[in-house]
């Protein structure tokens, strides 16, 4: 395998070390074993949990308690690990310079951007549900199909880590809405969840007819694995535009 460093993969085919000793329902929070710059140029070093955190001086200039600003850039500096971890399926086929899991929220969150207005579908709610559906993956990695997992696990080891997650932001408002945004997309039981999700697959083979294009590559099992899977109408829409380039191409 190329250029693999500071990868993590959650399949029963490679090595794996979990990023996180153990889950507990105590009151936790992560922390880098070094500073944040150190995470960011190391950023998959295994995380600790410690009890507390050290407030950090304010300079005054902002009314927000030093705690608050300390989980907010504690929370961010764990997000760093969704910058810097591609998506497994693409390193299985020895797709060069893969794309990140933030990579593939970020497109999502513009197709949710430029799409038109549709009855009953909050787009804001949706652009917010694009870049949170993934960000367990901070944690416990990109978990494929083919990573020999169930989906019952797969959610029991995400929920957990989002968990985590929501505490080392502190909780409030803000954890609470990340948390409800992640399990109405996983249960796909909004409007919203729909069109993401299709924004999901839309994405994924939209990236797949890149890398056909760039590297040659013959990538048939993404288009297969979606088709006839799309829910909305814009998901079957942009997708058929995909397929009809793809074909053309061919």
């Amino acid at each position: 395998m190329k250029n693999v460093m500071n990868r993590v993969f959650f399949c029963k085919s490679l090595s794996l070390v979990f990023l996180v000793p153990s889950f507990t329902r105590s009151s936790l929070r992560f922390t880098y074993s070094s500073s944040a710059a150190a995470a960011a140029s190391s950023p998959n070093r295994a995380i600790h949990c410690m009890a507390s955190d050290s407030p950090q001086p304010g300079d005054g200039s902002v009314s927000l308690p030093p705690s608050s600003a300390s989980s907010a850039i504690d929370f961010l500096s764990l997000c760093t690990r969704l910058k810097t971890t591609p998506r497994a399926g693409w390193i299985k086929r020895d797709v060069k310079d893969p794309e990140s899991i933030a990579d593939h929220m970020y497109r999502m969150g513009l197709m949710a951007l430029i799409s038109s207005d549709i009855p009953g579908v909050n787009r804001d709610k949706c652009m917010k549900m694009a870049i949170v559906h993934d960000i367990a993956e901070a944690i416990v990695g990109d978990i494929t199909p083919s990573c020999g997992i169930s989906k019952e696990e797969k959610n029991r080891r995400e929920s957990e880590a989002l968990e985590h997650m929501c505490k080392l932001l502190g909780g409030g408002e803000r954890a609470k809405e990340i948390a409800e945004l992640w399990r109405e997309y996983e249960e796909n039981s909004s409007p919203e969840a729909k069109v993401v999700k299709d924004f999901d697959k839309v994405e994924l083979i939209l990236q797949a007819l890149e890398y056909e294009q760039a590297q040659g590559k013959d990538l048939e099992e993404f288009f297969q694995s979606t088709a006839g899977k799309f829910q909305t109408d814009i998901g079957k829409a942009w997708a058929a535009e995909i397929v009809s380039r793809r074909r053309k191409q061919h």
